[in-house]
């Protein structure tokens, strides 16, 4: 999205350079990817959305003719480069890929490494640097195609997952639960809050053992009771105490346990089917760090190597 834009390549590579200087890539299975389609799209998107993308993104071809560092600005924060259509494509793609290799039982579980993020896209609107909302795409897939009743969507991302509650508010078949910092971007709380959302609105600072005090009392018996039989995570991991994107204090210990609590609920009543998506997360280090913990314990390596 430009330069010294926080939302950069960089975060990929931070990502996948760990991964592979701790042995973690030989555990893994690495599926090839295939792009989204614009039915894939429709599932989350109005199709009015998904045609003003795809118009900017040929407008925006013609122009990269005369000016190869052109950009295409839907808002102060979130811009559009000759190749964001594909990369959201091959975004969605992938969870879509991976929702379909978990219900077929091919993988038990999946952590998707794209970018853009998607939990701020809205059924009619991209921002925050998402344009199309990878998660809710692939919820409403696992509903309307793969055979399923009930999904449960997880939010640890430092900003409010405000597309994912648009996309999925009031669905039965949908249960939101999440955190996020409050009051903070993008200042898009609903109120009165849909009755399947029960995302935590949390203050600056706050203790990490505050933290998983609220999870204890508020997500897990909401997700024991509703019984998922399946659950994706928006994992953003700008909640870090070294990101400064944000004002919470999480360390990689804290993402292990909420990943730990979260892989409990999804052995009790999900098979253990779970598909974790990259959002947030950009101070580097942080992110590598916390992504290969988030891992480990999805891939129960929390001792290998």
């Amino acid at each position: 999205m430009g330069e010294g834009h926080p939302e950069c390549g960089q975060r990929l590579n931070a990502i996948l350079e760990r991964i592979m200087e701790t042995g973690l890539e030989h555990a893994l299975v690495r599926p090839v990817v295939q792009p989204a389609t614009e039915d894939d799209l429709l599932l989350a998107h109005s199709s009015k959305h998904i045609e003003h993308i795809k118009a900017l993104h040929e407008a925006l071809k013609i122009q990269l003719l005369s000016d190869p560092a052109a950009y295409s600005h839907i808002d102060p924060d979130t811009w559009m480069n000759g190749n964001t259509w594909d990369a959201c494509l091959y975004a969605v793609g992938a969870v879509l890929g991976a929702t379909r290799a978990v219900l077929a039982g091919e993988l038990t579980n999946a952590f998707c490494a794209v970018r853009p993020p998607g939990h701020h896209a809205e059924r009619d609107a991209a921002m925050g640097f998402c344009f199309f909302n990878n998660v809710a795409i692939a919820a409403k897939y696992a509903l309307e195609l793969g055979g399923l009743s009930r999904v449960a969507v997880i939010d640890f991302d430092v900003h409010h997952g405000n597309g994912t509650e648009d996309i999925l508010e009031n669905d039965p078949g949908v249960l939101m639960v999440g955190f996020y910092q409050h009051p903070f971007y993008p200042y898009k709380q609903k109120i009165p809050t849909p009755a399947n959302m029960k995302n935590l609105a949390l203050q600056a600072f706050i203790k990490p053992e505050q933290i998983r005090d609220m999870i204890q009392e508020t997500w897990l018996p909401e997700l024991e009771a509703f019984e998922p039989e399946m659950i994706f995570i928006s994992a953003g991991f700008d909640a870090h105490r070294d990101d400064d994107m944000g004002q919470l204090l999480l360390r990689e210990s804290d993402y292990a346990w909420i990943t730990r609590e979260i892989k409990g609920v999804a052995k009790r009543h999900s098979k253990g089917r779970i598909v974790s998506c990259l959002e947030g997360g950009y101070n580097p280090r942080a992110l590598a760090l916390s992504v290969e913990t988030h891992i480990r314990v999805l891939a129960d390596l929390e001792h290998a190597f």
